[in-house]
């Protein structure tokens, strides 16, 4: 409590000494009534849940406003979840500290609550048995995230709260709309964050981007306090309205209006003496003699270096435990006695530093005021107070590892870091949290030369360990991936040793040759895999995985036959495997067949397709769907790929195989495309592409999609570059079957400009491909545009050997999509000639071709080829007729681009056609079109062009010509103006903040 003091020193007037306390602790609430008013509306409605960003700098009163708002409501049903700057948060951190502190005895959980078990052994005797282990880190996840959202609706949670979201893990964040989707009763979400903090990769930005559906949303920026809402704080701490409008003036300059720094440096100035009352106002003594600290660390070390030594001891403890603690660990790590303990705990609490997180529980005031204390500590002490934190926290009940790992490590004590941080990584795989683990494991062997323990048998087990939940986790491992793959690399050029057996070095070259393949980089993986291979002649279950890696027809070199005889060897050891193992190589092996353009492949499939009740085979025929159903697009067996990513998507999801679910959807949309299923495609594939869970692999075929759709609504620039991208990753990472179509849509791109020379110079290697390889299925959207280019360029004769050999190369197969593609390639040789004869033939093959297409169906095609009919024909009315009919159909089914084509040719020949539309921004006038709005609302929130193409899958390039347009539309001129501008719109439509 504030209080005044009449016995202060006259000298020059009045004196804010230290035994005067001049400043109330907890000032008044300054500033943020608007804001207030609009988050208690917020959380109050009835049957409307919201969900509330808080968005400010540190210090600037994202905490105080929420716990302001959450004094309208019953404690009981709110929850508050903090998250520390760790640099490695652990996997759902926040989320099990917040819980921890809920009372679950007597609250009713499923037999699901058993897989909350690792989070929180302390509640051993109330949770229900612990569950069967699953078999992949996602299955684990989702399970454990199920879990949790039940313990949080039946312990009557309505309104959680996440602070500082800028540093909670990727679990956490993750974890929030399935919380949110899954909540059988209404729970509002309020986050807070620094965005200037946000990890590039962090799921928060597309919690930001895409809230949960059913949820109100209200969005945040709190801005710095005015010179005036500074009197009014400064005002609240001195209990009067006295205040010299030259002494705020100069606070609000050196504070800039963040509160927290206004308090600090209040505080400062209060504790050395510096305030002083002349002529009834309360000011400083001089404007030169006292440089207030420009930013909060200096004004809390100060403030700490004037503290009683017990009580500096103190908040140095708190400030290396970092999470709240007891007076008796506090004590413990501060060395000191009892006697002493307490007076410094009690002068901790005094100076405003440190506070009572929960009862009996103290932490540091603020993060700042933590980091600025530890950091400031000389290095050996630092060391010695973590090395007493890791003594302290090893007495628990039960001792949290990864905060042991950290104490150890900082205070050196490798090999006790490494056993802690190695545990820790355990419960992280046990946890479904690959991320943390690899973290943690790659940090182990990094560190291995300087660890006297770490034994080569011991390098080993983690050096598998952080292959396994690499390879599991690779789709969200981002750069660190790259980390990863040089520490195993290391880890096995050390293990290259006579003492290790060669099976168990082969174990590793296999975890690491798989690890790059997923990574792209395909001439390496193979090469390790094949290494590998050689290896483990002892180990059959790992040499038949080798094998079968080999097998799928992947880079740009290898030959069908030379896959093949890897297959055949893998299959030959198949006895020797067990059966479950034996299950999942079959599928593989089904699969590799398909690919390559076997059909006994189809065999093998149907064999695999039978009931079962185990969970594993029925995941594995999950996968097997899957598989199947996307190599039958590839063959134009659209009915059988139906049925089979329909029963994939099913028994993904019954079975809880959430690692393949994201692919199995992007297929299935695959199919939609073909089918001509366009209606809201875009928008699906672009919220399945946006996810963490899609795996690199699928979302290329996303990027193609949208590619796709760009391309045929005639937003050419747009497909361009999602074909580019297409291309080249997938030439990196010698996915050959992906490869083929943005080459052939690209020729397309091309040859629509007569830019014969640039299709050539795009289809021909991918066309080389194909020949090399020898898998002819991979041909059918290549094959017809190099052709054509070949045709064009003069060199007919070229385009007539492709032909027969892509007609040689599919032999009988019934492939109805490549044969169809046959068709068509040899209607456009056969168009080459001037012969009336040969161009009647052309439209009877393009005739052929169409026919087949609409059996598929695949109306694209189909169209396409009618096309090409139609001009083989002309000038006869009967191809002016099929014209027009194509070009009503393509318009319809929203190809717009290819629609205004074919208008063009019409009218050249005198028909009378309405516009079709050009593509551009026709239509939109001064409005922006949505990709341009799509593209501000980005900048808005702060992101760079890269961030922004990132997020929209388009190149830097694009974004900058969106933004262009959208600043010329809008009339601003800097991003700035721009953010305002759309910031404003959208405050406009957002009934949280207009009554």
């Amino acid at each position: 409590m504030g209080r005044t003091n009449s016995g202060w020193p006259a000298a020059g007037g009045s004196v804010a000494g230290q035994d005067a306390d001049a400043a109330a602790p907890c000032p008044a609430f300054i500033g943020r009534e608007r804001e207030l008013s609009a988050v208690t509306s917020a959380l109050a409605r009835p049957g409307q849940p919201a969900f509330v960003l808080v968005e400010g700098e540190a210090g600037i009163g994202k905490t105080r406003l929420v716990q302001e708002a959450l004094l309208a409501l019953d404690p009981a049903t709110t929850l508050v979840a903090a998250c520390p700057p760790l640099a490695e948060p652990f996997p759902l951190g926040p989320l099990v500290d917040a819980l921890h502190r809920l009372p679950v005895d007597g609250v009713e959980l499923s037999p699901l609550a058993g897989a909350l078990r690792p989070l929180f052994p302390e509640w051993a005797a109330h949770l229900p048995p612990a569950l069967e282990p699953l078999e992949d880190p996602s299955s684990t996840r989702h399970r454990l995230f199920r879990a949790l959202a039940e313990l949080v609706e039946r312990s009557g949670i309505e309104v959680l709260v996440l602070e500082d979201a800028h540093w909670a893990d990727a679990a956490t964040l993750e974890f929030l709309p399935l919380l949110l989707a899954s909540a059988g009763r209404e729970l509002s979400l309020v986050v807070t964050y620094r965005a200037t903090d946000v990890p590039a990769a962090s799921p928060l930005l597309r919690l930001t981007a895409r809230p949960p559906a059913g949820l109100r949303r209200l969005e945040l920026a709190l801005e710095p306090l005015t010179v005036g809402e500074t009197t009014a704080l400064v005002a609240s701490m001195f209990a009067t309205d006295d205040i010299s409008a030259e002494f705020v003036t100069f606070l609000h300059r050196r504070t800039e209006g963040v509160p927290l720094a206004l308090e600090e440096s209040l505080s400062l100035l209060r504790d050395r003496g510096d305030i002083v009352r002349r002529g009834g106002e309360w000011s400083r003594r001089a404007l030169d003699d006292l440089q207030v600290p420009p930013t909060v660390r200096d004004s809390v070390l100060e403030r700490v270096d004037r503290l009683p030594s017990p009580a500096r001891r103190i908040l140095e403890a708190a400030a290396v435990l970092a999470e709240p603690a007891d007076g008796v660990v506090l004590a413990r790590v501060a060395g000191l006695g009892d006697d002493d303990a307490r007076a410094g705990l009690a002068g901790a609490l005094t100076s405003g530093l440190l506070r009572e997180a929960a009862p009996g529980r103290f932490v540091c005031r603020h993060v700042l005021a933590s980091r600025a204390i530890e950091e400031a500590l000389p290095v050996s002490e630092r060391r010695l107070l973590h090395g007493q934190a890791a003594a302290a926290l090893q007495e628990l009940p039960t001792p949290p590892v990864l905060r042991l790992s950290r104490h150890f490590r900082e205070a050196g004590d490798v090999a006790a870091w490494s056993r802690h941080a190695e545990a820790a990584a355990d419960l992280a795989l046990e946890a479904g949290e690959d991320r943390a683990a690899v973290v943690l494991l790659t940090d182990l062997l990094t560190a291995a030369e300087h660890d006297p323990e770490h034994e080569p048998e011991r390098e080993a087990r983690l050096a598998h360990k952080l292959g396994q939940a690499a390879t599991w986790g690779v789709a969200a491992l981002g750069e660190l991936a790259l980390a990863v793959t040089t520490t195993l690399a290391a880890a096995l050029d050390r293990l290259d040793r006579p003492d290790l057996p060669a099976d168990r070095r082969g174990e590793l070259r296999l975890l690491l040759g798989r690890l790059w393949l997923q990574l792209g980089d395909f001439d390496t993986g193979i090469e390790q895999v094949e290494a590998a291979a050689g290896e483990l002649a002892g180990r059959p279950e790992l040499a038949v995985r080798a094998m079968i890696s080999l097998a799928h027809p992947r880079g740009q070199v290898w030959p069908v036959t030379r896959h093949r005889e890897w297959l055949d060897r893998a299959t030959a050891l198949f006895p020797q495997v067990s059966a479950e193992e034996r299950t999942w190589l079959a599928v593989d092996r089904a699969s590799a067949l398909l690919m390559m353009g076997e059909a006994e492949g189809w065999t093998a499939a149907r064999e695999l397709d039978v009931a079962t009740d185990s969970l594993f085979e029925r995941r594995q025929l999950g996968r097997c769907r899957m598989n199947v159903g996307h190599t039958a697009i590839g063959w134009g067996r659209d009915a059988v790929a139906r049925r089979q990513l329909d029963g994939a998507v099913e028994l993904l999801d019954a079975t809880g195989y959430q690692r393949l679910m994201n692919s199995a959807l992007i297929t299935r949309a695959n199919l939609d495309w073909h089918g001509g299923g366009w209606d809201g495609l875009a928008a699906q594939v672009t919220e399945l592409a946006g996810s963490a869970d899609t795996l690199p692999e699928a979302l290329l075929e996303a990027r193609m999609i949208l590619g796709l759709l760009d391309l045929a609504a005639g937003r050419r620039d747009d497909a361009a570059d999602q074909f580019r991208v297409v291309l080249a990753e997938s030439v990196r990472r010698g996915l050959v079957d992906v490869q083929t179509g943005p080459a052939g849509a690209l020729g397309r791109l091309f040859l629509a400009d007569d830019a014969v020379d640039d299709a050539l110079r795009v289809t021909e290697p991918a066309m080389a491909m194909v020949v090399r390889k020898g898998i002819w299925l991979f041909a059918t959207e290549l094959a017809p545009v190099h052709a054509d280019a070949l045709v064009r360029s003069g060199r007919a004769g070229e385009a007539a050997e492709l032909a027969e050999r892509f007609a040689a190369g599919l032999g009988d197969r019934a492939a109805p999509a490549p044969q169809a593609a046959l068709l068509v390639c040899r209607g456009i040789v056969a168009g080459a000639s001037r012969d009336d004869g040969d161009r009647s033939r052309a439209a009877e093959l393009f005739g052929g071709a169409a026919a087949a297409w609409a059996e598929l169906p695949r109306p694209y095609q189909e169209l396409l080829a009618l096309e090409r009919q139609g001009l083989a024909l002309l000038p006869d009315g009967a191809a002016l007729e099929l014209l027009g009919t194509v070009q009503r159909r393509l318009r319809d089914l929203g190809a717009r681009w290819d629609a205004d084509r074919v208008a063009q040719v019409l009218r050249s020949h005198g028909v009378d056609v309405a516009r079709a539309w050009r593509g551009g921004r026709r239509g939109y006038g001064d409005q922006l079109s949505p990709r341009e709005l799509e593209v501000a609302l980005l900048v808005a929130q702060g992101r760079t062009n890269r961030q922004v193409a990132e997020a929209l899958f388009l190149s830097p390039r694009t974004v900058d010509r969106h933004l262009s347009a959208a600043m010329r539309k809008l009339g601003v001129s800097s991003r700035t103006a721009l953010a305002v501008a759309v910031s404003t719109d959208a405050a406009m439509d957002d009934p949280a903040l207009n009554g």
